[in-house]
């Protein structure tokens, strides 16, 4: 770890920074996994006050790379020349372009960031879900029962599309897995004939 000759100065604000600030805000969503977190912008507003009011910033500088990877290294720096570099995190990166490489970076900032000065998301729904009612799953009997008499492939095929479309308006995973396993099934049966 790389450090100035003293970061008695530094830590001491750091502790004082870290009492003050608030978990980041899960406000951008992923659409993949039908989750929320915390973006870049979340995690620097959340340090943003409190770095400010105990003489605190943090640059990331991007390190070359022979590999299809980008690396951030931040560094804590504080009003009274004191730093700490906190390391470089690499990350590979999904896609070789520029929007491959933009999302890994900014990945990358928002967890040397967060890592960085020890702020996490706050768990805006774990008490929410703690109390919540479970799930309603959605009653698949008849929809099974329909799939199980298809007489042809053709007549298959339509009635696992009416039925994977309920199971998909219900954002039930669980009827979705089901339908199709029956409509495998079916198919083999049919297929068998």
């Amino acid at each position: 770890m790389n450090k100035s000759e003293s970061v008695a100065g530094l830590a001491a604000a750091l502790a004082k920074a870290q009492g003050q600030m608030k978990g980041a805000i899960k406000d951008s969503a992923n659409p993949f996994f039908k989750s929320k977190y915390a973006d870049l912008a979340s995690v620097v507003e959340a340090i943003r006050a409190a770095f400010s009011a105990n003489g605190l910033s943090y640059i990331q500088t991007v390190e070359p790379s022979e590999k299809d990877e980008v690396r951030v290294e931040t560094t804590l720096l504080h009003s009274s020349g004191e730093w700490i570099s906190c390391g470089v995190l690499s990350l590979p990166v999904s896609k070789v372009d520029a929007q491959g490489y933009g999302s890994a970076l900014t990945y990358a900032r928002r967890y040397s960031l967060s890592a960085a000065v020890g702020v996490a998301p706050e768990d805006d729904d774990g008490n929410a879900a703690s109390a919540a009612k479970p799930k309603k799953t959605m009653d698949c009997t008849a929809h099974l029962f329909a799939l199980g008499a298809a007489p042809t492939l053709d007549d298959l095929q339509a009635v696992f599309k009416t039925a994977y479309k309920a199971a998909q308006a219900e954002n039930d995973t669980m009827a979705m897995a089901t339908l199709t396993n029956a409509k495998n099934k079916r198919k083999t049966e049919l297929a068998a004939v």
